[in-house]
């Protein structure tokens, strides 16, 4: 692989994005778009950038991520999750290039009692999901080198996200409901981005570019390590807060918080083919949030 591989970053301005922007530094020359450089809403956009550009390797973190609102607004998140991908796939096996793009747990039904491996079958139960799964498969479809990677409940320190609306009402109330019956991983966007960059640092050390993707293009899980509930999640928020007084954090069932969009009871990925292909492995959910916690 180039030495000096040229490396298009999509929605810098979002939690992944931003990361990434700063992750990727030594690999090559990083291009950052923002929506104002590159609208994911207009393939003609995306096609007229990519060809100018040229990248070597495309990297998407961009994508239409208001769950609830994509039950009403399903052409939007197809644009996003489906169309945009698809039409960067497509140019990247017409460049030559690789494609790196993020999915996520909710193309799984989340009723398996064990964390989900690659391999599972797929039963997403939203707009959101199975837009994200249609994207994955036009992708593949496509025939160009990628990888996939799937994570779940992404937080960090800018955007929309549940650390921060967490961190936001408990500076207003003095007690908080939150959900205690669905499982997952808290995912800094920071570790996204580390483990992304570790990664395509193998790529582009790699003699051989296309040996190195026949043996690894496909998908993967990558979330921390560890799992929890929503609720043991902000209890850790606010443990490991600076708020001069903390809420009280009562734990509800799901079905007492209704909202648009289903969200499966077991969101944990299994992060062993990720491990086993790279040498990599996240950092366990409560490190990294005190990491980022100290970061803010």
């Amino acid at each position: 692989m180039d030495k000096q591989a040229t490396i298009l970053v999509t929605g810098i301005n979002g939690q992944v994005g931003y990361e990434l922007l700063r992750s990727l530094q030594g690999l090559g020359r990083v291009v950052g778009c923002d929506r104002a450089a590159l609208d994911l809403d207009n393939p003609d956009a995306i096609r007229r950038v990519v060809r100018e550009v040229k990248p070597t390797i495309i990297v998407n973190p961009a994508a239409y991520t208001a769950v609830d609102k994509a039950e009403s607004d399903v052409e939007g998140a197809t644009r996003l999750n489906v169309q945009a991908p698809a039409v960067l796939a497509e140019e990247a096996k017409q460049l030559g290039a690789a494609l790196v793009h993020y999915s996520t747990d909710y193309v799984f039904d989340g009723t398996k009692d064990s964390p989900y491996v690659e391999t599972d079958a797929v039963n997403p139960q939203n707009v959101y999901g199975r837009t994200k799964l249609e994207g994955e498969q036009a992708i593949a479809a496509s025939g160009c080198d990628h990888l996939i990677l799937r994570t779940s409940w992404v937080y960090g320190i800018r955007g929309k996200n549940f650390l921060l609306t967490m961190l936001r009402l408990g500076a207003q109330r003095d007690e908080l409901a939150v959900v205690a019956d669905q499982i997952g991983s808290p995912t800094w966007s920071n570790t996204i981005a580390a483990v992304t960059a570790n990664v395509l640092a193998q790529l582009t050390a790699a003699p051989d570019g296309a040996e190195w993707w026949s043996r690894h293009s496909g998908i993967y899980h990558l979330t921390a390590g560890g799992s929890t509930s929503w609720h043991g999640f902000a209890e850790a928020i606010f443990a490991a807060s600076e708020l001069p007084k903390k809420p009280t954090v009562k734990p509800i069932p799901a079905s007492a918080y209704p909202t648009p969009a289903k969200r499966p009871g077991n969101s944990r990925l299994s992060n062993d083919k990720l491990a086993q292909a790279f040498g990599v492995r996240p950092p366990e959910w409560h490190d990294a949030l005190r990491l980022c916690m100290a970061a803010r």
